[in-house]
């Protein structure tokens, strides 16, 4: 199993560019389930959970493939194809997504229930009931969720809370369905709207994602898309810029949308950090004393919670005490005991991590319980005094590409082993 050796201590300083969004690029995967001629997507980050749902993708009968390293071509099935097997579903939560797309085009679906990191419950109660709403029979056989359905049938949903996935979900399999669907209370992340343009470039009807009220009129069928960009990674972005930061660094992040990365710049600002924002880049630059700040993760446009576990490793070495509240995920906090390892002084309470920022962190061994937990961990090696090893780097190698390459390019001492 591999590792990752890093030798903290030096600010990071220089450029990087941002790949493509992990979030976004599954969905819209999936999404191309949906067409009935052949899709082509740009800019898909080459990371693990990307290879492991294209594997899923030509298992159930698309013919999905590299063009070049950041370029995937998608021949939909012409039927339906079997159940995916579990070893592969297991491996990511967005496996779920391949319900509503299947689904809606064939009147049937079977899926083992997704895996993924084990972040908090995260239920499919949501996507259930508005599948059930449309018209469809849901059941749970094997540890499969099995769907029919004669037709879906547009109709009025409520999500009990904004779900993220049930959001894609219901919006995907709402394209194909018969009249007109409205979900409300749904999820507003970037990820969703760059979803909805991606159906809308195949001939769907859907307006209002990024809102949290969302129109779908359903149409009879979906043809291809000749090319397709998705969004760059907030959440990559993000890690780079609380690097910078924490390292007391100055690096300039090339193509990012800037309005996406508002919730992280506004706080690192108010921890003392410099931002510069360009049309498509930003810069930030930590040349001073960092204050101590008290964080909140909400749905966005709040604070992401993928970003919490990053932000903590900085403040761990910020004077002053930090508070963080988690409200989404009630596992995030899974990455303390291993920053207590390095020397952070971090008491949880409930949800909230009370963070006492210490002198330094100092380098050990220590593992990933997660994937912003994995990131969060590199991020306090880079700060670390010595030599820190980072184990189950699996978790990283799921949402982060080429992370030491980048790294290194910057400044970064760092091996693998």
């Amino acid at each position: 199993m591999q590792k990752l050796v890093i030798t903290g201590g030096k600010p990071l300083i220089g450029k990087v560019k941002i790949s493509g969004a992990k979030n976004a690029a599954l969905a819209i995967l999936c999404a191309a389930l949906l067409a009935e001629e052949e899709v082509t997507i740009d800019n898909i980050p080459d990371i693990n959970d990307v290879r492991v749902m294209l594997e899923l993708i030509n298992f159930v009968g698309a013919d999905a493939k590299w063009l070049d390293k950041d370029t995937v071509r998608i021949k939909p099935p012409v039927a339906k194809g079997p159940t995916p097997p579990y070893r592969l579903s297991k491996k990511l939560r967005a496996s779920n997504l391949m319900l509503g797309p299947i689904l809606a085009r064939f009147g049937e679906a079977e899926i083992p229930l997704p895996g993924g990191c084990n972040i908090g419950i995260r239920p499919m109660d949501l996507h259930f009931k508005g599948f059930v709403e449309m018209g469809a029979v849901v059941s749970m056989e094997k540890g499969c969720v099995r769907a029919t359905c004669k037709k879906l049938v547009g109709t009025r949903i409520y999500l009990d809370f904004p779900s993220v996935g049930a959001t894609e979900n219901l919006m995907i399999a709402a394209c194909l369905a018969t009249g007109k669907t409205l979900l409300e209370n749904v999820a507003k992340e970037p990820e969703i709207v760059d979803l909805a343009n991606f159906l809308n470039c195949m001939g769907a009807k859907v307006r209002g994602a990024g809102t949290d009220v969302i129109h779908i009129e359903g149409v009879s069928r979906l043809g291809g898309c000749q090319r397709y960009s998705v969004i760059p990674d907030r959440i990559e972005a993000g890690t780079f810029m609380v690097a910078a930061a924490a390292t007391r660094g100055d690096v300039e992040l090339e193509n990012v949308i800037l309005r996406h990365l508002e919730p992280l710049r506004a706080k690192l600002q108010e921890a003392g950090a410099e931002v510069i924002e360009y049309e498509d880049n930003i810069r930030v630059i930590a040349s001073g004393e960092l204050k101590s700040i008290d964080i909140k993760t909400l749905p966005y446009p709040g604070f992401p919670t993928d970003m919490q576990s990053q932000m903590m490793a900085m403040l761990a070495t910020i004077p002053g005490t930090s508070l963080i509240t988690e409200n989404i995920f009630e596992n995030r906090y899974q990455v303390v005991d291993e920053l207590k390892r390095m020397g952070a002084k971090i008491k949880v309470e409930g949800r909230i991590a009370i963070i006492q920022g210490t002198e330094c962190l100092h380098g050990t061994q220590v593992k990933a319980t997660d994937l912003r937990a994995g990131a969060a961990l590199v991020v306090a090696a880079l700060m670390a005094k010595g030599t820190t090893e980072i184990s189950n780097t699996e978790y990283i190698y799921r949402g982060y590409h080429e992370l030491e390459k980048k790294l290194v390019s910057l400044g970064a001492q760092i091996i693998t082993k």
